[in-house]
Formats: C-alpha cells, sequence, structure tokens
C-alpha cells in the first residue's frame, strides 16, 4: 500500500521535517538509503535536533508512501547515546550521524557529526585479558556442545550462539565495532573480508549438509592466538 505514493527517499524525508518538525535546529537522513543499499523493505531513518525536546524518544510511522523511523534528541541527549554504543561496541548513533545527509541545519550539525567520527576512527575501548579469557571459554563451551550434538534442532541453535559469539571474539579482540544481525557480517567484512567469506562458507556448509570440520577448524584458529581453547582453571566469582 505504501509503494502507491511512494516520494524519493529524500524529498520524503525533507517533507516528514517540513512537516512535523519544521522548528527543529537540525535534522540528518541515514540507514540503508543513504548507503546506497536500500532494499524493497528499507525504511527511512531520520535523525532530529530539537533543543527545547524534554527527553530523547524513539517513534515509527508510515508517511510519503515510507515506513520512517526517527529517533529525536536534544542538544545533550545524543551524547548519553553515543556513550552508551561505545561501551557495547555497537556504534549506532554514531554511524547515522557520521553518514547523514542533512536535511535542515542551523549551525550545530558539523560539530555533532564530528564527535560521530571521532568515536568512529577511534574504534571501541580494548579488551582485558580477563575479559577474553571468559569469553574463550564460553566459545570452548559452545563448541564442546556444537561437537557433541547429534540433534538437528538443538545443533542449529548452538551453531547460531557459535557463530555470534565468535564473531564478537574476533572483531572485539582486534577493536573492531560490532553489530547485530546483518551488521554482523558487515562488520566482519569492514575488519576483513577474506575471514568473513571463510566464516559465512563454513557455516553455511554447516547448515546445508551437517558437516561441522569447517566451523571447528574456524574456532580454533581464532582461538589459537590467544592460548586456544580454555576449559581447564577457568573460575568466575570466586574469592
Amino acid at each position: 500500500m505504501r509503494e502507491l505514493n511512494k516520494l524519493a527517499p529524500i524529498e520524503a524525508a525533507h517533507e516528514f521535517i517540513n512537516k512535523y518538525f519544521p522548528n527543529c535546529q537540525a535534522a540528518l537522513l541515514a540507514g540503508s538509503v543513504v548507503r546506497g543499499e536500500a532494499t524493497e523493505t528499507s525504511d527511512l531513518d531520520i535523525v532530529i535536533f530539537a533543543k527545547n525536546l524534554n527527553s530523547s524518544y524513539r517513534e515509527s510511522l508510515i508517511d510519503y508512501g515510507w515506513a520512517i523511523e526517527i529517533f529525536v534528541h536534544n542538544l545533550t541527549s545524543y551524547k548519553k547515546f553515543f556513550q552508551m554504543d561505545f561501551e557495547r561496541a555497537r556504534p549506532s548513533m554514531p554511524r547515522m550521524v557520521s553518514e547523514g545527509i542533512v536535511l535542515k541545519d542551523e549551525g550545530i550539525i558539523n560539530s555533532i557529526k564530528k564527535e560521530a567520527k571521532d568515536i568512529l576512527i577511534n574504534g571501541p575501548k580494548e579488551w582485558s585479558e580477563e575479559t577474553i579469557n571468559t569469553k574463550r571459554y564460553f566459545i570452548t563451551d559452545a563448541l564442546d556442545d556444537f561437537i557433541g550434538c547429534s540433534k538437528r534442532a538443538e545443533e542449529l541453535f548452538i551453531a547460531n550462539t557459535l557463530a555470534e559469539l565468535v564473531s564478537e571474539f574476533v572483531l572485539r579482540t582486534n577493536r573492531q565495532w560490532m553489530g547485530a544481525s546483518k551488521w554482523i557480517i558487515r562488520s566482519l567484512r569492514n575488519y576483513d573480508e577474506e575471514f568473513a567469506n571463510h566464516f559465512v562458507e563454513a557455516f553455511d556448509i554447516f547448515y546445508k549438509t551437517g558437516e561441522k570440520q569447517q566451523v571447528i577448524q574456524i574456532v580454533d584458529d581464532v582461538l589459537q592466538p590467544f592460548g586456544g581453547q580454555f576449559f581447564d582453571g577457568f573460575s568466575i566469582g570466586k574469592n
């Protein structure tokens, strides 16, 4: 139904801002349409800065033929989200601001964009040795379950867990940003496209054929520089 009156993305974004946020101080269009990765189901991600807003909020709606997600902030609330994204190593908000096309600006957007770009360039904080060892343990535990499991339904979900744990380990031990869902593989490719292709191939073969060896080998290769699999001697919370 949305397709009938669908405007071009930038035109729709401008119209939306003029209609709903005419007094905002700045607005950006971000997301897949800006990166040239839009699909038939893509939406418009619009970041809005409004001085007199009491608190930030996110809202989804449909207008101008588009599903539209808005992220509305005042001139300080966005900093909390920048910090939260930095702490979790998933820079959703900094990425949107950094890549966003300016729809409106009353002289504030350049400094906010610089903050976002600085965060992205500097990368997430380095993992401690304790964190690395903890992650090694949980990967080892999942790998053991994966190797020993013979029930197909359970294998599928163990593989999913293993893929998430290993992708996180690779990215964070190399001080790379992470992502969720489709951003997992995008983040891996941004870091090392060759590794990402091997990673996808290994899990794809398992999902199609049940063959586990390539997945097992990738996990071992990822852990090896940090001491390999880790079970014996692991302890957490012991006084």
